[in-house]
């Protein structure tokens, strides 16, 4: 007799399934967004969260990653926290709940739970194939977030920032952004947690530039040290578009941060950077795709990772460049220091190539601190855990460093990064 194997639930997978059971008669959509979710939360049941046997989830057995989940919590509240940028436009999702006041001039936005609940958001909950995992826990509970658009031509002076916070319990949130042509903006996209009680956060921002748009799109993810944040940006990059991606972990205790991209326009650039300061028994997973479509386009990706104590952490890179994508020029490179024997790092970078005039390459490093250099400062009377920590920061400082054209921004994220570094080194 063929009998279909059952599956024995773990217990995070339980929570997850009746986190969506309890809510039910509470999750915003119309008929085809709920029936959407149905499907979505059937296949998380029926297919379990993904294991090391799934390939890109080889070093992230979520599995056996995630044992718990907390119970989604209505009664949680937070507060609004200052920018990180001081004078930012705040546009913010506390606890699910989604707060537009203050939009600039040439930005209109509206609360992604009136999306489900007219079934617009319908087409946006599909999932990335069989293994996207974040898209289907995503889609099956997301309440709330932002449906943003910046106009044609627009420059917008100040950043805005897109403010998720958290205090415990879940929260699935999702941001759709399109920037008109010719559009100029820097964007941070801040998940942070305001209680240590554990919290589970999944996002999915799903980003679309127009001809020639110009614009910086920050990540900086800051959960409480007991969190679960499983994030995904997805973006298309129209002709002469440019996005620079800046990626900042600094917390969490197991984070995926999936990015998928496409240069779909000629001309197309995408510069990538992400630094990931990893502490504790954390894990860290940052998994990036990238698909050159067409003819002259470019890329750069540069990860940094600093792992201490007995975190571990994961890049997994892959450029595809398809056969009629020609002149295409991509780079990816992957620079690690481990600072402790328990500390650990796994890199994958791929390129898969169909075309035949290309410049592509890819590389990664796993290195200690450079010990000429710190003798070099203990030499000039500088302590042992000052020096370690200024070559550390010197590190990842350089990436940062990249965005000198705002003085703010580049002295807020330094800011960030000394702070953890403090805290950990």
């Amino acid at each position: 007799m063929n009998m279909q194997q059952v599956i024995k639930m773990t217990a995070a997978e339980t929570a997850l399934v009746d986190a969506y059971t309890a809510q039910l008669g509470d999750l915003p959509g119309n008929g085809a967004v709920l029936s959407l979710r149905d499907t979505l939360v059937h296949d998380l049941k029926t297919a379990g969260l993904p294991t090391r046997r799934v390939e890109s989830w080889h070093y992230t057995d979520l599995r056996t990653l995630l044992r718990s989940v907390p119970a989604a919590d209505p009664s949680a509240f937070s507060d609004r926290v200052e920018a990180v940028v001081t004078g930012s436009s705040v546009l913010s999702v506390r606890n699910g709940e989604a707060d537009i006041k203050g939009l600039p001039d040439g930005v209109t936005a509206r609360s992604y739970t009136e999306s489900l609940i007219d079934g617009s958001a319908a087409a946006g909950l599909s999932v990335l194939g069989s293994d996207d995992a974040i898209g289907r826990i995503n889609g099956g509970l997301v309440r709330g977030g932002l449906e943003i658009a910046v106009a044609e031509g627009v420059e917008l002076e100040a950043p805005l920032e897109l403010q998720v916070v958290q205090s415990r319990g879940q929260a699935h949130t999702r941001f759709p952004v399109s920037f008109g042509a010719g559009a100029k903006a820097t964007v941070i996209e801040r998940h942070l947690s305001t209680d240590a009680e554990p919290s589970f956060v999944s996002s999915v921002s799903d980003v679309t530039l127009a001809e020639g748009a110009d614009i910086i799109w920050i990540i900086l993810q800051q959960q409480g040290t007991a969190d679960t944040h499983l994030g995904q940006i997805r973006f298309d990059l129209g002709r002469d578009a440019k996005l620079h991606l800046f990626v900042i972990n600094a917390g969490g205790k197991l984070v995926r941060q999936e990015i998928h991209g496409r240069a779909s326009g000629e001309g197309s650039d995408l510069t990538l950077r992400a630094i990931n300061l990893l502490g504790g028994d954390s894990h860290t997973d940052v998994t990036f795709t990238l698909s050159h479509d067409v003819p002259h386009t470019t890329s750069s990706e540069i990860i940094r990772n600093v792992v201490f104590d007995r975190a571990k952490g994961v890049f997994q890179g892959k450029i595809l460049v398809a056969k009629d994508a020609q002149k295409t020029d991509a780079k990816m490179a992957c620079n690690t220091l481990l600072l402790s024997d328990d500390a650990d790092l796994s890199a994958k970078p791929e390129l898969e190539i169909f075309a035949d005039d290309v410049q592509c390459g890819h590389g990664a490093t796993v290195a200690d601190i450079d010990h000429t250099q710190l003798f070099y400062l203990l030499s000039r009377g500088i302590p042992e855990n000052k020096a370690r920590a200024m070559l550390v920061n010197a590190f990842v400082a350089e990436i940062v460093e990249e965005l000198e054209d705002d003085e703010a921004l580049v002295e807020a994220l330094e800011g960030v990064i000394s702070a953890w570094l403090e805290k950990h080194a």
